[in-house]
C-alpha cells in the first residue's frame, strides 16, 4: 500500500474514532462533552510591529492572527466607509482577508475588490468563498466572485457554510462542486481549498471523513470557536485536535457570535479575542464594521499573550452555565445565520 493512501486511511479511521467518542459522550447522564477542556496549545507567533503572524497549517504562508470579517465590511451604509476600514486594516498589518461570494448580494465582494487597488491586493491573503454545491454553480459563483474582487486569483477559496449533513455528499459527488475547486486550483484561479461551517462538529467530522475518502486533504478548515463552544457541541474539543494532527490550518470565526455571546455579561470582548488567539488557531476572523471596532481588534493583538491554563479553566467556569444550552451560540441552534437555508437557490 502506497504511503499516500495509508495516510488517508488512517485520517478516515482517526476521524470515525473522533465520533464515536461524540456518540459515547453524547449519551452519559445527558451531558455532551463531560471531560476537561483541551489543553491550550497556542501556536508560535511572529511579532511585526504591532502584529502577530502565524503559518496556516502546513502551507508555510505567514498570515496575521487577527482576520478582517467580510460579511461587516458591507454593513456601513456608506461603500467608502467600508473600503476605509479595510485599508485602515491592512495599513495596521493585518493581512487575512475573509469575504463570501454571498455578503450583501455581492457587495462586500465589490467593496473588498475596490480596497485592494492600488497596491493593496499585494498585502494580503486573500479567502472568498462559495455556496455552490454542483459543480456548474461553484464554477460560476468562483467566477463572479474573482470579477468583483478584481483578481485574477484568490489565495484560499472555501465550500461556504457546510452545515447539513448531507453538505459533504454533495460536494464530493460526481459533478459536485469540489470538482469545480480542483480545476479552478489548476487554472490558478485558487491557491488552497477550505472550508466553512457553524452548525455542528459532526458536520465537519463528516466533511472530513468523506475527503480522506477522496484521497483529498484540506488546507483550512473554519469553524465557530469561543468561550462557549467549549461546553456545548464543541468544534474546539472534537475537531481542532484532528485539524492540529494532520496540520491543516484552523480558522476560528465567531468568536463572540456577532456581539451576541457579550450579551452573557460574563466576558468582555478583548477576553473573547485572547481566548480564541490561545487555540490553535492559525486566524481568528472577527467582524469589524467601524473604525472603533478595528482599534479594539488591534488592542486585542497588541495586549496578547498566549492564555495559561488555569485562566482558561476560569474563563470555561464563568461560561459554562450560560453556554449549556446554547442560546448564546444561535448559529448553532437557530437557522438566524443559515443563509443558504433561505436562498437554497445558491446551493444549485
Amino acid at each position: 500500500m502506497d504511503t499516500t493512501r495509508r495516510h488517508f486511511m488512517k485520517l478516515g479511521l482517526s476521524i470515525a474514532g473522533a465520533t464515536a467518542g461524540v456518540m459515547a459522550a453524547d449519551t452519559r447522564a445527558g451531558q455532551v462533552f463531560a471531560a476537561p477542556p483541551t489543553p491550550i496549545s497556542t501556536p508560535p507567533s511572529t511579532r511585526k510591529g504591532d502584529m502577530l503572524y502565524r503559518v496556516l497549517g502546513s502551507t508555510r504562508e505567514q498570515i496575521s492572527v487577527i482576520g478582517l470579517g467580510g460579511h461587516h465590511i458591507g454593513r456601513p451604509p456608506d461603500e467608502q466607509e467600508g473600503i476605509r476600514i479595510v485599508r485602515g486594516a491592512i495599513d495596521h498589518g493585518i493581512t487575512f482577508m475573509d469575504n463570501s461570494w454571498d455578503y450583501h448580494d455581492g457587495g462586500s465582494e465589490i467593496r473588498m475588490g475596490k480596497a485592494l487597488r492600488d497596491g493593496y491586493r499585494n498585502k494580503t491573503f486573500l479567502m472568498t468563498k462559495i455556496d455552490g454545491r454542483t459543480k456548474r454553480a461553484a464554477a460560476e459563483q468562483i467566477d463572479e466572485s474573482l470579477k468583483r474582487l478584481q483578481t485574477d486569483h484568490v489565495d484560499l477559496m472555501q465550500h461556504h457554510e457546510v452545515i447539513r449533513l448531507e453538505d459533504p455528499d454533495r460536494i464530493f459527488a460526481e459533478g459536485g462542486a469540489q470538482e469545480a475547486l480542483l480545476e479552478a486550483q489548476k487554472a490558478g484561479k485558487l491557491r488552497y481549498i477550505g472550508f466553512t461551517g457553524h452548525k455542528d462538529p459532526f458536520v465537519h467530522l463528516r466533511m472530513l471523513e468523506l475527503a480522506a475518502k477522496h484521497h483529498f486533504r484540506f488546507d483550512a478548515v473554519q469553524m465557530p470557536l469561543n468561550v462557549m463552544d467549549a461546553h456545548f457541541r464543541s468544534f474546539q474539543r472534537q475537531v481542532v485536535p484532528i485539524l492540529v494532527k494532520e496540520q491543516i490550518g484552523v480558522l476560528g470565526m465567531k468568536s463572540m457570535g456577532d456581539k451576541i455571546i457579550l450579551d452573557s455579561g460574563v466576558v468582555t470582548a478583548i477576553e473573547c479575542l485572547h481566548y480564541a488567539m490561545s487555540l490553535p488557531t492559525s486566524v481568528v476572523i472577527t467582524g469589524i464594521d467601524s473604525m472603533k471596532m478595528l482599534d479594539q481588534a488591534l488592542e486585542a493583538v497588541r495586549t496578547f499573550h498566549p492564555m495559561t491554563q488555569s485562566e482558561v479553566t476560569a474563563l470555561l467556569g464563568r461560561t459554562a452555565k450560560h453556554a449549556s444550552n446554547g442560546r448564546y451560540e444561535q448559529f448553532k441552534t437557530t437557522p438566524k445565520f443559515d443563509s443558504t437555508a433561505t436562498h437554497p437557490e445558491w446551493l444549485g
